[in-house]
């Protein structure tokens, strides 16, 4: 038997038994094929080499060629190699067709049994015929490498690609293509100890796994760097790759020798994956784009539906049919290179974090990276909506993907309003859900982008003023609340009027922030004018939903000032109409219905001149409020086409209500 394979056994080599186990099943037949798929660096090679020596184990009789397959040229000089250990004769006529003389040696039974590895195989049209070579005519040599690759059944034949289409074609099929993952924390782990020349796992370990996706190569590139400098640590090398984008580059391009690995193959994790990008940037541009938006949104739950518009938006194509056939097929390129995944939700992808980086560094090398990202945060400025209940299932869900742009403002200044949007509605949506300390944060940046860029007194700069003053407001800051209620309340009368119904609901919410301060009378008068305002002057109506926050924020007044009689009138009013209008499970139909009932509680009045009927009907459903990281918080509509809640953590309800719920401070 006669074995061309050019790697020794790894000694480090971490198995992994489900794979080699499908192998051996897939390729036990006669004239079977197999395929190994995945990202570069995954592990697909070395899976290959550990199978091939344990073919040497278990069948020392059966003969195993390694060709590398990556281009024509190599494929060739493989054939070759292979002809002159088998001293294949008339090998050395300069006229011989050796890839002939291989492929009928290898279909030749009585030559016994073998196995070849295709190593590399990531280019569709290294194996197939080119556009036009088709038509040559019949003399022409075979213009596919495929018909020297014979399905003889002494034979069979192990492909590793980072392409599924390419390995599907050899492979005879999807079905018996494999695709290798990651590594899970285990194996990760070993690896890692394996590799390093002392047995130093640390704390940070599994921080540092996580940091590199548990990728084989990253792992060894990274135990390598640590070897090789004589104080380097885990933890060391852990904060060099978080401390910044630059340093992380530096780490993940940083070239070690590895004995295993062809040499024309780099190291480097950076520049094993720009080989894959490359190759889509030249077979398919538009894929690259996709590729280079999606690298900036966070590596989970990635909405099909935003790349979708996006891709509609940026699309030169006759006709909706087309853009969508187009979008499907960018998404299949990107599967068949594995740098995007598919969950268990049909519409949501994800990618490893470190496919993204490296996508980032791909595009700075050519001065894209700031274009792409430009991009991301105008479609993002695009699909985040305003944080009012009825968007909070959107929010949720794009909330990830905002997170990385909080820290760092935009160059230019039409990024820094989409920037700006963005904070103030993912403000505006902590401040509904509990997320203060963080919403007050990104709040104060928004409004200090739009100051700059807007002016003082610009809409959509009172509008961030005032989403501020929510959030400040529901941490007890009412002196604070109150100057910036004060400002966007002169800021609508001066530039929309005192009767628009934007400067209508910011007298709500300064009547509110008083009321918490114990300035009952101004804030008083202060919800009449506003709720007279809606119904007269605006002719809303007594159950329009503005209507009924008026009426719903003076009769919580009324409550403190106990007030009962008036406030239980008004309370039935607007808890009827927001059933009646919202949903009985709507956060203002079940606040309202909570401080009626905590009214009722205080004034000792349970059964004594109060309407029951409401509140009794609706106990059941108040056992039945979703209380998932959300609380419950009394408001107004304090924002134009927005709604703003303030809360004070003083009410005596609060206290009462907090004990039934699971708040989250994001």
């Amino acid at each position: 038997p006669f074995s061309t394979v050019p790697f020794a056994p790894d000694p480090d080599f971490v198995d992994r038994p489900d794979i080699l186990t499908w192998i051996c099943d897939k390729c036990a037949g006669p004239g079977a094929r197999a395929a190994l798929v995945g990202l570069g660096g995954v592990g697909k090679s070395q899976i290959a080499i550990r199978y091939c020596y344990d073919i040497r184990d278990t069948s020392p009789q059966t003969s195993i060629f390694w060709v590398y397959a990556s281009t024509k040229a190599r494929f060739e000089e493989a054939y070759r190699d292979i002809a002159d250990r088998l001293k294949l004769p008339g090998r050395e006529n300069p006229k011989a067709d050796i890839l002939r003389l291989v492929r009928n040696w290898l279909c030749e039974e009585t030559n016994g049994q073998w196995t070849m590895i295709l190593d590399n195989v990531d280019d569709v049209e290294t194996f197939s015929s080119r556009k036009g070579e088709q038509d040559k005519p019949s003399e022409s040599p075979p213009a596919s490498l495929a018909v020297y690759l014979p399905q003889s059944p002494n034979g069979s034949i192990l492909i590793t690609s980072r392409n599924k289409d390419a390995a599907a074609g050899l492979a005879g099929g999807y079905k018996n293509i494999k695709e290798v993952q990651a590594m899970d924390e285990a194996q990760g782990l070993q690896l890692l100890r394996n590799k390093l020349l002392q047995d130093a796992l640390t704390d940070d370990t599994i921080d540092l796994l996580r940091a590199l996706d548990y990728i084989p190569l990253a792992i060894t590139q990274a135990a390598a760097y640590i070897n090789r400098q004589a104080r380097m640590t885990i933890p060391k090398y852990l904060d060099e790759f978080r401390r910044n984008n630059n340093k992380r580059e530096n780490l993940l391009n940083w070239d070690t020798d590895d004995i295993r690995r062809d040499d024309s193959t780099s190291n480097s994790v950076v520049t094993t994956w720009q080989i894959s990008f490359e190759r889509i940037r030249k077979e398919r541009p538009s894929a690259a784009d996709l590729l280079s938006l999606m690298s900036f949104f966070n590596p989970q739950g990635i909405p099909e539906s935003i790349l979708h518009k996006h891709s509609r938006n940026g699309a030169e194509l006759n006709g909706e049919g087309e853009a969508d056939a187009a979008f499907e097929e960018d998404f299949d390129t990107l599967r068949t290179y594995s740098l995007i995944a598919a969950t268990a939700e049909t519409d949501i992808y994800e990618m490893h974090a470190l496919v993204q980086f490296c996508t980032q560094v791909w595009l700075s090398s050519f001065s894209e990276a700031g274009i792409w990202k430009q991009r991301f945060i105008g479609l993002m400025a695009q699909e985040f909506p305003t944080g009012q209940f009825e968007n909070w299932g959107r929010c949720q869900q794009l909330l990830p993907h905002i997170e990385s742009l909080y820290d760092k403002e935009p160059a230019t200044d039409e990024s820094l309003k989409d920037w700006a949007q963005i904070l103030t509605n993912a403000a505006w949506y902590m401040s509904m859900i509990g997320g203060y300390k963080r919403g007050q944060d990104i709040a104060a940046k928004a409004l200090k982008a739009r100051e700059r860029i807007c002016g003082q007194e610009d809409q959509l700069t009172l509008i961030s003023v005032t989403v501020l003053a929510s959030v400040i407001t529901s941490q007890g800051k009412y002196s604070e609340a109150e100057k910036l209620n004060r400002r966007a309340l002169e800021g609508y009368e001066k530039g929309l009027g005192v009767q628009h119904p934007d400067t209508l609901t910011s007298v709500d919410n300064l009547a509110g922030v008083l009321k918490y301060q114990g300035k009952y009378s101004e804030a008083e008068k202060l919800n009449r004018r506003a709720l007279e305002g809606r119904e007269k002057e605006l002719g809303l109506g007594i159950d329009h939903p503005d209507t009924l926050t008026s009426v719903y924020c003076l009769a919580y007044l009324l409550h403190k000032r106990r007030r009962y009689r008036e406030a239980s009138e008004l309370y039935q009013r607007a808890s009827n109409g927001y059933k009646q209008k919202l949903g009985s499970q709507h956060p203002k139909t079940i606040a309202c219905l909570n401080y009626f009932t905590a009214m009722q509680q205080e004034a000792g009045e349970e059964r004594q001149g109060l309407s029951r009927t409401s509140v009794d009907n609706d106990k059941e459903e108040l056992r039945e409020i979703p209380t998932d990281g959300a609380s419950i918080l009394h408001g107004s509509e304090a924002m134009p086409e927005q709604t703003s809640s303030l809360k004070s953590k003083n009410d005596s309800f609060y206290t009462h209500l907090k004990t039934r719920m699971r708040r989250k401070d994001l």
